[in-house]
């Protein structure tokens, strides 16, 4: 089986995006601020991202790193790093997965771009799909990903929230106290759902933040026979009322029963780092279960300095 890896990546710090984007924004953002710009600060994440799947997933024909008009500094020296292991790195516009809907760019918004990249150019059948912020940090084979060429689909299996009867109970009760209620309109969770049912299933698997297995067949028959593809990449932000692919084609392969289910995530999962000694915690227990294979560090760069020096230490050992 062939297998190929795309991540999506943007340089936050490039000065022309930034201007691109705040020409576009209804907000502006103020990039000297790090919780403002926190959705498009790096600190080197995406050499983490292609150096780990190079050494942890060997099986990989090709990794196609998607961006827009940007180039990691370190390209070259990873390009290298991966043909020495017998792995293609190439660079995809926007430009190039947009063709056709270049009225569309410039875009800025994961869910638009996610949706076209089942058009990357001399793209496998079978891909996989990471956030530059998602890691293998353990040796995977392909069976880690699909088995039998079927998908496999990680997560909890949920209703849709009109369904959860508890659900209204804790909003009840949170009223009642007085404390807010959070509704994200435009959240991950309600992003799969919509996607669910979208493909036409009754629940749905809550996915966490894990790399997405696709087949890229599954997409183009839907889009060919739904409409819907010009609609949700029309967005440069997020709206709410848009799908993600990741969600829509896991749900397609539950719809059809062309999938495998694993309910373990295998996922060590970072959001907060204001408790150091959690963080260290949690590294060790990655490294006790052997079943772990994949790290995200999320809005690593809201850590302090000595917390993002011991985890980016801790990950060079095992890249190394």
């Amino acid at each position: 089986m062939v297998i190929d890896a795309v991540i999506t990546w943007v340089d936050g710090s490039d000065k022309k995006w930034q201007e691109k984007l705040n020409k576009y924004a209804k907000v502006k953002i103020d990039f000297n601020k790090k919780k403002e710009s926190v959705r498009y600060n790096s600190i080197g994440e995406i050499d983490i991202a292609i150096k780990s799947i190079i050494k942890f997933a060997p099986f990989i024909r090709t990794i196609f790193l998607v961006t827009d008009s940007q180039k990691p500094e370190s390209f070259n020296s990873l390009k290298a790093l991966a043909e020495s292991k017998n792995i293609n790195l190439e660079l995809i516009d926007h430009t190039v997965i947009f063709k056709d809907f270049e009225d569309c760019l410039p875009c800025f918004n994961s869910c638009s771009i996610g949706s076209m990249l089942f058009r990357i150019p001399d793209l496998s059948e079978h891909f996989i799909v990471f956030n530059d912020d998602t890691f293998l940090m353990r040796e995977t084979t392909p069976n880690d990903f699909f088995i039998n060429n079927y998908p496999i689909i990680r997560g909890d299996w949920e209703d849709f929230y009109e369904n959860k009867k508890v659900r209204k109970i804790y909003h009840s009760i949170l009223s009642f106290l007085g404390k807010p209620i959070k509704k994200n309109a435009i959240g991950f969770k309600n992003f799969q759902q919509r996607s669910a049912k979208l493909a036409g299933t009754k629940k749905y698997v809550r996915r966490f933040h894990t790399p997405v297995s696709i087949r890229k067949s599954t997409l183009i028959n839907f889009f060919k026979e739904h409409d819907v593809l010009k609609e949700n990449v029309k967005h440069r932000f997020r709206n709410e009322n848009q799908f993600i692919v990741s969600s829509l084609s896991e749900h397609l392969e539950i719809k059809n029963d062309t999938y495998n289910y694993i309910k373990n995530t295998q996922l060590t999962y970072f959001r907060s780092y204001k408790k150091p000694t959690l963080v260290k915690l949690k590294l060790d227990r990655f490294l006790k279960n052997k079943s772990k294979l994949f790290m995200t560090f999320q809005s690593l760069e809201l850590a302090d300095q000595n917390t993002i020096d011991y985890i980016l230490n801790w990950i060079d050992r095992r890249l190394n």
